[in-house]
């Protein structure tokens, strides 16, 4: 079933703590879809009165910003072992390879690691738990967490909704156009940091095998 008509079937109240939940677990650190979730409410309420943008941007803002605090205090707690652990349990999200890249940039950009990982899928899996691993200062992670949940999810929100109001007309179409291109985002730009994570990985690998030989 389309994402959206199931979203239809359940009340409005269900659908804002859907969206804060789903949300609140992928930036946790558990790969969900929120990202499409939250396109597909935001299309809905611009269809629905009974489902207020503002409610439903505020569900998604929290559960944001509570998901990423949760993900940065089990980081700081689990530190290394914790990543090595999740490395183990999914390679595919948590490997050397996309905590090698990861790592980078928050070496590079510091607490804005934490503000942009916030727009691009993978990163969002990262950002709490590895800003706790790595000790970043909690109130330089508290300022990025809350600009970056706030602006991603009241932003997302807010563009979404005014959107399918303008395009009432074709809100049909729209409703599959926009759930396609959060998709393709998505895809995009986990295939773009998987193809880092992976020359990383190899990095990783020729430095180990160095200091072996050594």
């Amino acid at each position: 079933m389309h994402v959206q008509e199931w979203l239809e079937t359940i009340p409005a109240v269900s659908i804002y703590a859907l969206v804060g939940l789903v949300i609140g677990l992928e930036s946790l650190g558990i790969p969900l879809p929120g990202e499409i979730i939250l396109v597909s409410a935001a299309l809905l309420a611009s269809q629905h009165g009974e489902i207020d943008p503002f409610v439903l941007g505020a569900c998604a803002s929290a559960g944001a910003i509570i998901g990423d605090s949760i993900g940065y205090a089990i980081g700081r707690k689990g530190g290394r072992p914790l990543l090595a652990w999740l490395g183990g349990k999914f390679p595919r999200h948590f490997g050397e390879g996309h905590i090698a890249t990861a790592e980078r940039s928050f070496e590079k950009w510091g607490m804005w690691a934490v503000f942009f990982g916030r727009f691009v899928a993978l990163l969002r899996i990262f950002a709490g738990p590895l800003a706790g691993v790595l000790r970043m200062p909690y109130w330089k992670f508290l300022i990025a967490n809350v600009l970056g949940g706030i602006v991603w999810a009241g932003g997302t929100t807010a563009v979404i909704y005014y959107l399918g109001i303008v395009a009432e007309s074709w809100l049909k179409r729209f409703s599959w156009l926009g759930l396609v291109l959060a998709v393709l985002f998505g895809l995009t730009s986990m295939l773009v940091l998987k193809r880092k994570a992976k020359k990383a990985q190899e990095v990783v690998r020729d430095v180990e095998t160095v200091g072996a030989s050594e």
